[in-house]
Order: C-alpha cells, then sequence, then structure tokens
C-alpha cells in the first residue's frame, strides 16, 4: 500500500478489513504521518513499514516494539521501490501524491505486479515508457481513479491499439466542475486555499482537491485518458457534471454511450481493481436513483479555467510533463490557484511563437522542434531569432462544448 494514510490509502484498507479471508497487507508506506501510521500497523500488523525520513522511522521502529509488533521499519525512496517489488506482494496500490510515487509504480510494474494505479502523475510525467513497461513486463494495470475506472468498466476488455478498431468513438470524462463551478474569473481572484479544498461531492486531499477546483486534476486526467485507452486527445471529452453520480463514459460508432454510475465513494473503484474480474461488497451505498432525481451536464469553462486546455494542448505536443505536483502544492495566499503555474508565452521579435510552461523550479519542457525552453533567459527560438516574454492570457474563444 504505497500512500497508506492517505484517503485513498484508507479506503483501500477499509476495503481489505471486510475481506480478511482474502487479502493481506504486506507493506505499508507513508511520508511523514508517522502517527497514523502508527495506527495502521497496530490495526493490520504489515510485515514491513516505510517511511520518508529515518527519523520518523526510529519512532515507528520504538513504538512497534514497545507494542510488541514485529514489523520491520525501513525508510526513503530505495526502501519504497523495495516493498513494491517483494515476491511476496501480488497487487500494488499506488496511491503516493505527485512525482514521488513514479518510481515505486513503475517497479511494481517491471516486476509484473498488479497495479492498481490512483496516481495519475505517473503517467502524465512517463506516459510511453509506463505504458511500454506493462506492456512489455506482464503487469497488469487497472486506474483507480473513478473516472478512468469507469472508462475501464465501460470499454471491450481489449482497447489497445486504437479507440476506432474496437468501435469507440469518444470517452466522455465527467468532472464535478469542483467548488468554484459557474464563478467568474473576477470573483475566483479572490479565493481562498479553504474555499478550493471544501469539493462538494468528493473527500480528497488537499492538492487533488485544489487540483479539481482549477481543473488541472481533469487536466492531468485527460493526459491520463490518452495514455491507458490509446486515445487522441480529440477523442476525450470532459463534461461537467455536478452530481458527481455518472463517472464517465463512453460512446460507440452505432450510437450507443455505456454510463458507469454509483454513490461518489473512492471504495467503489478500489474493490473493483482489488478483485478483477470479480466484484466484492465494499461499504458503499447503493445508488437511489429516486433520490438523485436529475442529472446535468454542461460544457467546462475553459476561459476560466485554463488548466483543462493547456493540458489538452501539453498532450498533443508531447514532450514531458513535470512541474504539475509543484504547481498543486502553491497558492498559500489568497487567489485561484490556476494561475499559480505562472504561465507565459513566448513570441518571436515581431511575430507569434510557440507556449512555454515553464515556471520557477520547474522542468523545462521543450516545444515542438524539441529544443528547451530558456525559461527565464528567453533568448532565441529555434530559428536564432530573439524572443521576448509576454504576460500569458487565456484564449477565451476556444471553449469545449458537447453535444
Amino acid at each position: 500500500m504505497l500512500g497508506a494514510t492517505g484517503s485513498i490509502g484508507t479506503s483501500t484498507l477499509d476495503v481489505i478489513a471486510r475481506h480478511p479471508e482474502r487479502y493481506r497487507v504486506h507493506a505499508l508506506t507513508a511520508h511523514r504521518s508517522r502517527e497514523p501510521l502508527l495506527a495502521l500497523c497496530l490495526f493490520h500488523r504489515p510485515a514491513v513499514a516505510v517511511l520518508g525520513d529515518e527519523r520518523d522511522a526510529a519512532w515507528l521502529r520504538a513504538r512497534l516494539a514497545e507494542a510488541g509488533v514485529a514489523t520491520e521499519v525501513e525508510s526513503g525512496p530505495a526502501a519504497l521501490v523495495a516493498v513494491a517489488e517483494a515476491r511476496e506482494v501480488d497487487v500494488v496500490m499506488s496511491a503516493i501524491v505527485g512525482a514521488a510515487g513514479l518510481l515505486p509504480t513503475l517497479a511494481a510494474v517491471h516486476a509484473g505486479k498488479r497495479v492498481l494505479l490512483a496516481n495519475k502523475e505517473a503517467l502524465v510525467m512517463s506516459g510511453a515508457l509506463f505504458m511500454e513497461a506493462v506492456a512489455t513486463s506482464g503487469a497488469t494495470l487497472l486506474p483507480i481513479d473513478s473516472e478512468h475506472n469507469a472508462i475501464y468498466q465501460c470499454l471491450p476488455v481489449e482497447h489497445r491499439g486504437g479507440l476506432a478498431r474496437h468501435g469507440v468513438t469518444q470517452l466522455l470524462l465527467t468532472a464535478s466542475g469542483g467548488p468554484f463551478r459557474g464563478w467568474s474569473p473576477e470573483r475566483l481572484a479572490e479565493v481562498t486555499p479553504e474555499q478550493a479544498c471544501a469539493h462538494p461531492n468528493w473527500s480528497m486531499g488537499r492538492k487533488i482537491s485544489v487540483d479539481s477546483a482549477t481543473l488541472m486534476n481533469k487536466g492531468l486526467e485527460l493526459i491520463e485518458a490518452c495514455w491507458l485507452f490509446d486515445a487522441r486527445p480529440e477523442q476525450v471529452q470532459v463534461v461537467v457534471h455536478p452530481q458527481s453520480v455518472i463517472h464517465s463514459m463512453a460512446a460507440y460508432s452505432d450510437g450507443s454511450v455505456i454510463a458507469q454510475l454509483g454513490n461518489p465513494d473512492m471504495r467503489t473503484p478500489i474493490a473493483y481493481g482489488l478483485a478483477w474480474p470479480e466484484r466484492i461488497e465494499a461499504g458503499v451505498e447503493a445508488l437511489d436513483l429516486f433520490r438523485v432525481a436529475r442529472l446535468d451536464f454542461e460544457a467546462p469553462d475553459e476561459a476560466a479555467f485554463p488548466c483543462l486546455r493547456l493540458a489538452r494542448e501539453a498532450m498533443a505536443a508531447g514532450g514531458d510533463g513535470a512541474g504539475g505536483a509543484q504547481c498543486g502544492q502553491r497558492g498559500g495566499g489568497g487567489g485561484l490557484p490556476g494561475g499559480s503555474p505562472r504561465l507565459h508565452r513566448h513570441r518571436r521579435a515581431g511575430g507569434p511563437g510557440a507556449r512555454c510552461r515553464a515556471g520557477p523550479g520547474r522542468a523545462r519542457p521543450r516545444d515542438r522542434t524539441g529544443r528547451r525552453c530558456p525559461r527565464a533567459a528567453c533568448r532565441r527560438d529555434p530559428a536564432g531569432e530573439p524572443l521576448t516574454p509576454m504576460p500569458f492570457q487565456p484564449d477565451s474563444r476556444r471553449r469545449a462544448t458537447w453535444a
């Protein structure tokens, strides 16, 4: 269990605890949350526990020894990789937030495990490399994000090689719209991190809550969907669905649209991933359609929330996706963190140029020519002409529509 103390981790352990005859916890990991990890170790008695820092590991080691629990305690990135590829492990839940989850998740893939992927950054950062490793290692990859898990359930068992060959015309990725749905750009300039973390439907960690409020999370999910389902960016349509009852859909060439519905509870996709191709009880209340009563849909406002459009353009352009984790960690002051990447546009002196998504402390992406952006220097483009920075302005003419 990579990321045992977060919302996905605790939900996974809740499902596992309901089926002691089927599952046993081998390893639990956390970054700094040593007290919550102690409580989990006392309850689940894993063989191994991993923390990010050796001082925290020493503290946990002492507390477990006092309690008479024989769990081995390790620390650091190498220990994460070791538990992910351990021979005793059949299933790895990848729920570490951000870029830190890439290496242990990739190790689990190379080791041929069943990988339950709740860390979308792994695919955003290393999509082609990651999917190639899945194909060559014999690993089983099951998406746990509710939207991608829903699409997985709506698609044929074998869906690689392009959607068209399987009769799929479009993937419809639903989004609740977050706490700021319908807000104007002027109103968004005054929001607080606390408001951004108050999601109307889901209970999540702070980073993913902020990413959801800005639709950055949905942009990352669009990229993830392209890699998972071998789709082109234009084949993935984001649909705002405030009730979060339909978790996503797949449209077919015969006019059919297959949807997966359920209450907004992450234990449903987690249980699906754990038991696939079987089904097990997850502790989730059955969906009452009479109580739901109505289902609404609307197009996302990409002028107010440009992160979604930028993610689509990034996927179409290719290149690396580093820096998304850092963007979501910012926003300590007021104002919508949707502008937190400090996006800017470069142009040739006297003419339009390519966008650069680099910001302070972020990896510099490549433009369409393969050249690294010089970021602050921004001296010359590939043709040798001088470049001058200009503030980024969202293009309000490009709005997503769904019909």
